[in-house]
């Protein structure tokens, strides 16, 4: 094989692809350091945002209709004639959200998304909360999912358009599924987790 023919098989396409992939099998410890750090920041800013009234108003819906949840709100019937449009500020159904509890729920379930994404930052130095975290969030996620169910606000209204029900997602329906990818994530950062909590115990048993 003359020298033109080896620097040909040297940078053949075949070769780049090869090269790459190997580079792309090294990524994963990296990949799961960016999965659980993206999972941190959405956590504790979503989070954040549930101790502002905007949000608070926007999963009136969502909670109202769950039958798990309902309760939790003084008067889950009437929230239809006292919703709230971003940007919008209307007092009188601000006050309404006030005495149905909107805020106080939305400000402990701020609390409790926060913590869960603390719990999963907490993997380097305490891979077992870490998993508590993940498998916390995966309770969430399922919960969120739910909601497609029992949320009639989760898929477009039969408004006219033959596009309605089930399958077209609405704008709050779009942004429940996207929990899916959530929960997807949440599994993988557990069993990560948990397999580092069971090496270092077995490094501290021996």
């Amino acid at each position: 094989m003359n020298q033109v023919t080896q620097q040909y098989a040297v940078w053949s396409p075949r070769n780049w692809l090869l090269q790459a992939l190997s580079v792309a099998s090294r990524l994963d410890r990296v990949a799961m350091g960016m999965l659980r750090t993206a999972l941190v920041i959405v956590l504790v800013w979503i989070g954040g945002l549930k101790f502002v009234d905007y949000e608070a108003d926007s999963i009136v819906p969502l909670v109202a209709n769950s039958p798990l949840m309902r309760f939790l709100y003084h008067q889950p019937a009437e929230y239809r004639s006292h919703m709230n449009k971003e940007g919008e500020l209307n007092l009188q159904h601000r006050e309404w959200q006030q005495q149905n509890g909107t805020y106080t729920f939305s400000h402990g379930l701020g609390a409790a998304i926060i913590g869960i994404g603390l719990l999963i930052a907490l993997y380097p130095i305490w891979p077992e909360v870490s998993a508590i975290g993940s498998a916390l969030l995966i309770l969430m996620a399922c919960t969120t999912l739910s909601f497609l169910i029992t949320t009639p606000e989760a898929w477009v209204p039969a408004l006219g358009d033959a596009n309605h029900g089930f399958p077209y997602l609405s704008g709050a329906g779009r942004l429940i599924a996207k929990d899916v990818i959530m929960l997807a994530a949440a599994v993988v950062t557990l069993a990560d987790s948990a397999k580092a909590a069971l090496v270092r115990q077995t490094r501290g048993a021996g």
